[in-house]
């Protein structure tokens, strides 16, 4: 069974992080210290090409990649559920909660995870059901539902209080669609560059049968279930969240990359007018991704935010960066 993929996000075949996306080079935020994972063995449950990745921010934040049991439904069973825990807790913020784009997983966050711990956040990354390196043997269903169902286990299991959650690309529409169904659970919103006003997964047409597995990006395509788990989301109809925007009531930090080409800029600004209490922030000398392209602008962006700053100053040098605050239209 062969199926495109159009969401309005990440394209879905042949990404490597690791090299150019767009006219941005990923590698060239590699100026910082990686806090190493040392000697540590990689999980068992990730594929063995995972010793051939090369980035060193991939394979320290592989090492210290979990499985925890989520149970779904009303039954004892659970989903092994793959994750990056923090490793302390803090008394001083809330959590943060990383989501990721379409058909990723939570290495997207390679580059910026460190980061966001060196500031002092308890930081979560977490793959979003269907997608990532959790065991889904069994196969249940990965429609829109199922991924927000999935997410609140998740959270009322381990995370338990009101978190920041952050959404990049599709992941922004995940975190609206959980937050209107969940408000108790999320105390602020964090949307990277959001793809909100697609209406479902489109026309479906064909996936090739051989897909490019290169880079980071594309590991998690080695597990067996991958093909069907996006299959299953695909056939349910995807996400439209277009109806939601205006419910949500919460705090939110809009950061779009500068030199974006998948999610407008009218579409950006749109959704800032939308939102009754957001404000945004442009990064620049970063595309798609910012997180990756520019992880150290986004660390700090997403602390201050957590940290009560909802200014967020558009001047500081650690940035390395222009930041301007975008009017609303």
């Amino acid at each position: 069974m062969n199926t495109a993929l159009k969401l309005g996000s990440l394209p879905v075949m042949g990404i490597n992080m690791t090299k150019n996306y767009g006219s941005l080079k990923a590698s060239k935020v590699k100026v910082f210290a990686v806090d190493g994972a040392g000697d540590a063995e990689f999980p068992s449950f990730l594929p063995k090409e995972v010793e051939k990745i090369k980035d060193p921010f991939a394979r320290s934040l592989s090492k210290r990649m979990k499985r925890l049991p989520v149970q779904i439904g009303m039954s004892e069973s659970c989903i092994m559920s793959s994750c990056v825990k923090p490793l302390r807790q803090s008394n001083k913020t809330s959590p943060v909660v990383l989501l990721h784009c379409f058909d990723s997983s939570c290495l997207e966050w390679r580059c910026t995870y460190p980061l966001l711990e060196e500031a002092g956040l308890e930081a979560w990354a977490v793959d979003v059901l269907g997608w990532g390196f959790s065991d889904l043997e069994t196969r249940p269903p990965c429609d829109v539902a199922s991924k927000r169902h999935h997410l609140y286990q998740l959270w009322k299991s381990y995370i338990k209080r009101p978190m920041i959650l952050v959404g990049p690309s599709l992941g922004a529409s995940v975190a609206i669609d959980f937050t209107v169904h969940y408000p108790e659970a999320v105390e602020k919103l964090v949307l990277i560059n959001p793809s909100v006003y697609a209406e479902g997964t489109g026309n479906l047409a064909k996936l090739p049968e051989l897909v490019a597995y290169a880079g980071v990006g594309r590991l998690h395509c080695l597990l067996p279930w991958w093909k069907d788990a996006t299959v299953s989301f695909m056939l349910s109809g995807g996400y439209n969240v277009i109806s939601q925007i205006k419910q949500v009531k919460h705090k939110t930090l809009i950061i779009c990359g500068q030199h974006d080409q998948i999610v407008s800029y009218q579409h950006v600004v749109k959704l800032h007018s939308e939102l009754s209490n957001a404000i945004i922030r442009e990064v620049s000398d970063s595309g798609h991704l910012p997180h990756v392209d520019n992880p150290k602008c986004v660390a700090k962006l997403i602390a201050d935010f957590a940290q009560g700053d909802a200014d967020v100053n558009a001047k500081s040098q650690f940035c390395l960066a222009q930041l301007t605050a975008l009017p609303r239209q």
